[in-house]
This record gives C-alpha cells, sequence and structure tokens, in this order.
C-alpha cells in the first residue's frame, strides 16, 4: 500500500502536466472526423508498472512478469478499480461509481482522483500537439512486432515524445475511459496505441481498438493514469 509522504511524491514525479488544446480525431469505420477541446491535465509518464499495480492490488494478473515491465492481462474494469484504489490510497476522490452485480459504472471527471484518460486525452498527449501519427521513427520510439523479441518490454527504453511521455505507442495497448460506439458494441471500451506484437501499420496515434470491458484481457493490453491539473 501507498502509505508515506515519500510514496506521494514519487507517485506525482511519474505525471507531466499537458497543457490545454484541440485535437482532430477520426473514426475509419464510419468515415466520420471531428475536432475535440482537451483542457489541461496530468498524465504518467509511462504505462501502469507491475510492481505499482501489485502494490495496491497484491495481485499481478501479467502474462510477462518483471516489476519494470507494464502490467497487462487486465480488463478495463480491473484498470478502473486501480484508479479508485490508487486515489483512496492517496486520498483523493474516486473518479469511479462501480457496481459489479450489474455492470454498471459512472465516471465523474471533474474530481481529483486518478482515472484512465478520454480518448481525446490519449490521442493529444500522443501527437503532443502535433497532427503527426508517430513523433519519430518508428524502431527508436516503440516496441512492436520488429524489434520486441515477441515479448512486452520495461517501460521507458524508447524515446519520449516531446512532452515526455514513454511509450505511448507499441508496448501495449492503453484502456482509454471511453465507451467505443454504444449503440453498436454497447458496453465496449476504447483502447489506443499499438502492441509489442503489432505491425507497423497498426502502430500509430490514430489507430482505434475496442472490446468488452469486463472480459477482455490480453498480453499485450495495459493502461496508463491520468488526473485532471490542478494549474
Amino acid at each position: 500500500m501507498i502509505k508515506s509522504s515519500t510514496d506521494k511524491t514519487l507517485i506525482d514525479e511519474l505525471f507531466i502536466v499537458i497543457p490545454k488544446g484541440s485535437v482532430k480525431m477520426r473514426d475509419d469505420r464510419t468515415k466520420e472526423d471531428w475536432e475535440t477541446e482537451v483542457p489541461a491535465f496530468r498524465m504518467s509518464k509511462f504505462p501502469v508498472t507491475q510492481d505499482l499495480y501489485e502494490s495496491l492490488s497484491s495481485e499481478n494478473p501479467s502474462t510477462f512478469k518483471g516489476e519494470k515491465l507494464p502490467v497487462e492481462t487486465v480488463t478495463w474494469i480491473d484498470a478502473v478499480i486501480f484508479c479508485n484504489k490508487l486515489s483512496e490510497s492517496l486520498g483523493r476522490t474516486k473518479c469511479y461509481t462501480i457496481d459489479l452485480d450489474s455492470e454498471k459504472i459512472s465516471y465523474d471527471s471533474t474530481v481529483n482522483g486518478f482515472r484512465l484518460p478520454t480518448e481525446a486525452e490519449w490521442q493529444y498527449a500522443c501527437q503532443a500537439g502535433t497532427t503527426n501519427i508517430r513523433h519519430g521513427n518508428l524502431n527508436d520510439i516503440a516496441w512492436f512486432k520488429d524489434n520486441s523479441n515477441d515479448q512486452i518490454q520495461v517501460v521507458g527504453q524508447k524515446e519520449p515524445n516531446e512532452w515526455g511521455l514513454y511509450d505511448m505507442l507499441g508496448n501495449v495497448w492503453e484502456w482509454c475511459t471511453d465507451i467505443y460506439d454504444e449503440t453498436i458494441y454497447g458496453s465496449y471500451r476504447v483502447f489506443r496505441g499499438g502492441g509489442w506484437c503489432d505491425q507497423e501499420r497498426s502502430v500509430m496515434a490514430t489507430t482505434r481498438r475496442r472490446s468488452h470491458p469486463f472480459s477482455f484481457k490480453i498480453d499485450d493490453l495495459g493502461f496508463r493514469l491520468v488526473t485532471n491539473s490542478d494549474e
């Protein structure tokens, strides 16, 4: 458990302030384009690692084990439960209200707790205020099929983007808060970024995927934390 002021400082140091701006989004399935305004927020430099996950949940569901590897093989609901646990540990207000029996989740984006990024926040942070699909040569910035040796890798080894965020592309896909398209896919949630076993064509800032929040988990899907900016 996170108990001391030192622990809290270490958590705070994991986060970078992302300035406000806007991002252009696209759904290739429907051919729809839209622009979203993004208020300032704070995002963790790395995906959640296994040591942090285990410190709060007392378990490690990952297929590939290692303290500084991203936690993976987690469902969306596993990720939001972790967000709530971290909020509670640091005396913050929980973002998610969870009823596991009914599988109903409500979400308060205004409080100071930890949460998953919205899809717009994720893409905006990944592109670092640009419209680029990648922030550099893919081999230099991401672990993917051609360079991962068919396994997940320790976070922070590749070049960060211009805002200091590591592993936004490759290594593990990252769950987002958003429902993908409720009219077609029901409660399916979005994940972004590509993973260690994906081909180059899938590892882009604009690639969108989705799946079931309570049952889908796989060894190249993890998550990253955000919280509202206090600036």
